[in-house]
């Protein structure tokens, strides 16, 4: 898969992630997993991005001795959530038409 369509793909699970409610890296990983795989090397710089974006919300808080940082969608993340899913939707279509003639 392209890198580049592979990471907004995944820009659009992380966000989807965060909006239940505030949450940290290790539990979007677990719920993700049922998807698609993403290992934490993935997923902290796409978090980092997303929030350099303000398209999240970060604090910081101690938790069995370590420091964990929560992560929060903001009503701008809420935004771009909803235009990341219609460019999905029109993906979607797309490698409909593109396996229209697919005789395997």
């Amino acid at each position: 898969m392209d890198n580049q369509l592979k990471r907004g793909l995944l820009d659009v699970c992380v966000l989807k992630a965060t909006q239940k409610g505030e949450t940290y890296g290790y539990q979007i990983i677990k719920d993700l997993k049922p998807y698609i795989e993403i290992k934490e090397s993935t997923l902290y710089p796409i978090l980092r991005r997303l929030e350099t974006q303000g398209l999240l919300e970060v604090r910081s808080e101690e938790h069995n001795g370590r420091i964990r940082k929560y992560y929060n969608i903001t009503n701008s993340g809420r935004l771009r959530l909803i235009d990341l899913k219609k460019e999905v939707k029109e993906f979607i279509r797309l490698y409909d038409f593109l396996r229209s003639d697919e005789d395997d």
